[in-house]
């Protein structure tokens, strides 16, 4: 199901917004400032974000910047009664995907709204594997539990790149170790993997998928 966030203060456009933009298939989050919206996003990450940029407990603009540091991807469209040259380009250039200004037609911001969900389903699902509640995009760095982000470093990634891409077959722990630590390294303590294979269960909480073959390597399992 689509979920989209909603940030807007105007509590009778808020509600409006909601209304035009519901669906059998979409969740719509109304929250009416940056705190709430904050909290909202750390329990799950929608597929589009309409925001505010007079918000009364900051400045939709720099939440814009918190969103792009831990989620590049995620469709944002900005509001506002600003509309000289200089906000439009200002709106755009901190990573908005687009710029609508008040007053406005509902039913351009639809179609606006179905556009950016379109594209950016199309440019995910293009390369994510999806695995049960898992979702991996490695050219995007996305990772996802259930729609919640998962931050991995690059050894992370690395790792669960190869185990996801052979899951079923067992990777021996000597390939694994070649195929990340790929700097021209002489000597790599092999402790460093087992390190890394248990952050990786850790962050993903994902026991039951990566298991340890014993005296050989690791295996992502086929459910």
């Amino acid at each position: 199901m689509e979920q989209i966030l909603i940030i807007e203060d105007d509590i009778s456009l808020n509600q409006g917004l909601c209304r035009a933009l519901k669906s059998e298939n979409r969740q719509i989050i109304s929250c009416v400032n940056i705190n709430m919206a904050k909290d909202q996003i750390s329990c799950s990450i929608p597929n589009l974000i309409i925001l505010d940029i007079n918000l009364p407990d900051g400045n939709g603009l720099d939440f814009l910047k918190e969103i792009r540091k831990y989620d590049k991807y995620i469709p944002v469209i900005l509001l506002t009664a600003n509309d000289t040259d200089i906000d439009i380009v200002n709106g755009l250039e901190q990573g908005a995907d687009d710029y609508i200004t008040k007053p406005f037609s509902l039913s351009i911001l639809r179609a606006r709204v179905n556009t950016q969900l379109r594209r950016n389903s199309l440019n995910i699902q293009d390369n994510t594997i999806n695995i049960d509640g898992f979702s991996f995009n490695f050219e995007k760095m996305i990772f996802r539990i259930n729609n919640t982000p998962v931050e991995l470093s690059k050894t992370e990634q690395k790792l669960l790149r190869i185990l996801v891409e052979n899951r079923g077959n067992t990777m021996k722990r000597s390939t694994l170790i070649d195929y990340i630590w790929t700097d021209n390294a002489e000597y790599v303590d092999e402790n460093a993997l087992s390190v890394t294979i248990k952050r990786l269960r850790d962050k993903l909480n994902a026991y039951n998928y990566i298991h340890t073959v014993y005296g050989i390597g690791y295996i992502w399992v086929k459910k």
